[in-house]
């Protein structure tokens, strides 16, 4: 496919006008993530037609996907969650497992969907990745709060990570590469403790004086730990996505509590959020059939339904594990920011279509319902716990 100049400049338009987008209603703030989405299906062939999508954006977007999965890795401190935090978040994914399977077979059953592990697998699900810019603005993280969400998130997206990848082992007709699901994680802890261990004195010296060059020796190793990563996954027959979550758990290892740390990081948020990560969004709104949504009844009854099923499957579990840990008015909260998931469900339903086990209306539906719950579920959760604080103090 010939690449279009007018593509590019028009997705370089539509990610320069989402945050602004976003940013139209103090009210109700749009999550930048559903501006994008919303944003490609509008310029998208399904609506306006200015733009078709070609191979550069394709391979961007492809990149902007491992560096997504790579950033929420980056974002996960397991010094801040060990401990109860993180037993619970295990315990309250493995119930929401257990409930996702059974309502999706049960929904299988009834013929409303055809590809019931993989419902199952995006009801469980968060949107961690997505979540961190909002509970970062709204001062969440700094708060004892914070651990449990970031707990529960964690598990979200790591866990389904991990069974994606399994499930794609098996579709390929070869159970003995989930084996290899080990070996990765060996290879990477090896990584890291390389990573932490040797460190020569020129590399460190060169690190903190390129940092402000163009040089940039810290994000090019970086670039370099996650490429290595998702290829060796991808060697493994595993999701680029696993290669990529791991990537960033091991840079956020090695680099957390570095006096020059954080702006390493936001050198990194603007190569993700800045760039890359944006196109993967409006390719994914360019992507989008809208057709198979508006033609289809049970589709568009299926988006508020499924948004519910999230809240159900990942909420329920949440609110009812941990009533011994936070006080009453936490626990709602801390279920709706669970139930947010958007990210994960398009890699998701990419694997379904792509493999042919999940119907186009299906995946509209549950792509729909994750722009849904990105959209309600934080913003409710924030006006309860403000709600509760004003309480509080009255």
């Amino acid at each position: 496919m010939e690449v279009s100049r007018d593509d590019i400049l028009v997705v370089a338009a539509v990610a320069a006008a989402a945050p602004i987008l976003a940013d139209l209603t103090r009210r109700v703030r749009v999550p930048i993530v559903v501006a994008e989405i919303v944003l490609g299906i509008v310029v998208g062939p399904e609506v306006l037609g200015l733009a078709h999508g070609d191979e550069l954006i394709e391979d961007l977007s492809a990149f902007g996907l491992a560096f997504l999965f790579f950033l929420a890795g980056l974002e996960i401190e397991f010094e801040r969650i060990r401990g109860r935090p993180l037993t619970l978040a295990f315990s309250g994914w493995a119930v929401s497992v257990g409930l996702g399977l059974a309502v999706s077979f049960a929904l299988y059953a009834a013929g409303i969907i055809n590809a019931p592990i993989l419902v199952a697998l995006a009801m469980t699900t968060t949107a961690l990745g997505t979540l961190m810019p909002i509970l970062r603005d709204a001062g969440v993280l700094e708060e004892r709060f914070g651990r449990y969400v970031l707990g529960v998130g964690a598990i979200g997206e790591f866990g389904p990570v991990v069974i994606v990848s399994v499930i794609l082992a098996l579709e390929a007709g070869e159970p003995w590469r989930t084996t290899l699901l080990f070996v990765f994680a060996a290879v990477a802890v090896l990584t890291a403790l390389i990573a932490i261990r040797a460190r020569p004195a020129r590399v460190v010296r060169l690190v903190e004086t390129t940092m402000g060059t163009s040089g940039q020796l810290a994000i090019r190793l970086t670039l370099l730990v996650l490429a290595a990563l998702v290829v060796i996954a991808a060697d493994f027959g595993l999701d680029v996505i696993l290669g990529a979550f791991a990537a960033g758990v091991i840079v956020g290892f090695v680099t957390r509590g570095e006096s020059d740390s954080t702006a390493f990081e936001g050198k990194l948020d603007a190569v993700g959020y800045g760039f890359l990560i944006p196109i993967f969004f409006i390719a994914t709104g360019m992507d989008y059939d809208l057709d198979a949504l508006t033609t289809s009844v049970s589709a568009m009854l299926l988006v508020p339904g499924f948004a519910l099923l999230f809240l159900f499957t990942r909420g329920l579990p949440v609110w009812l594990l941990y009533r011994r840990e936070l006080e009453p008015p936490e626990r709602p909260p801390l279920a709706l920011f669970s139930a947010a998931a958007l990210p994960l469900i398009v890699a998701i339903t990419e694997i379904g279509t792509d493999t042919g086990v999940m119907r186009e209306d299906e995946a509209v539906a549950l792509v729909g319902a994750g722009m849904l719950s990105v959209l309600v579920f934080p913003a409710l959760a924030l006006l309860v716990r403000q709600r509760a604080a004003s309480g509080a103090r009255s």
